[in-house]
């Protein structure tokens, strides 16, 4: 394997961790994960727990084993800019701001994740092993659809808590 393959894997590794954690963290407790959903000014909170939980778990799996890498970083995308808008924007940048924390976190994933898309997995990947190749423009056309996505969400999902 070439820098490029082994430098692929390890960002796959680093955000599929990240987003399983996310995942089993929400799952753990769906009744404490509704109310936080609710509390930040989500409607349908119970179904949109159990689908954060499930989609977390199952983006990172994506990401792990390179298998539709472009669709699960997409995937890292939507999940980072639904919570950009909703939640850490209006905290400022610095994730140590406010008790919201600000968005460089969620930002940096983001983009991680929508280069991970663009460039594509790499040779250890079930995509490469597949003959899978959505990366470059599709992979682009991908990430910005994540954030389409996100934006389907919040508009459907979303109302900016008063108070």
């Amino acid at each position: 394997m070439e820098t490029f393959d082994w430098t692929m894997l390890l960002l796959r590794v680093w955000l599929a961790a990240v987003m399983v954690a996310h995942g089993i963290n929400h799952g753990r407790n769906l009744e404490g994960t509704e109310s936080w959903f609710a509390g930040k000014g989500f409607g349908s909170a119970r179904i949109l727990a159990r689908l954060s939980s499930g989609g977390e778990v199952a983006i990172g799996l994506g990401l792990l084993f390179g298998l539709a890498t472009p669709f699960a970083a997409a995937g890292v995308v939507a999940v980072m800019a639904t919570a950009f808008w909703s939640i850490h924007r209006f905290a400022g940048f610095f994730v140590f701001a406010r008790p919201d924390e600000g968005y460089e976190y969620v930002v940096t994933l983001a983009v991680a994740a929508a280069v991970l898309a663009i460039l594509g997995p790499g040779a250890a990947s079930l995509d490469d092993a597949l003959g899978i190749g959505l990366a470059g423009g599709w992979g682009a056309l991908l990430a910005l659809a994540g954030v389409l996505a996100a934006a389907a969400q919040l508009a459907v999902l979303w109302r900016k808590p008063t108070g």
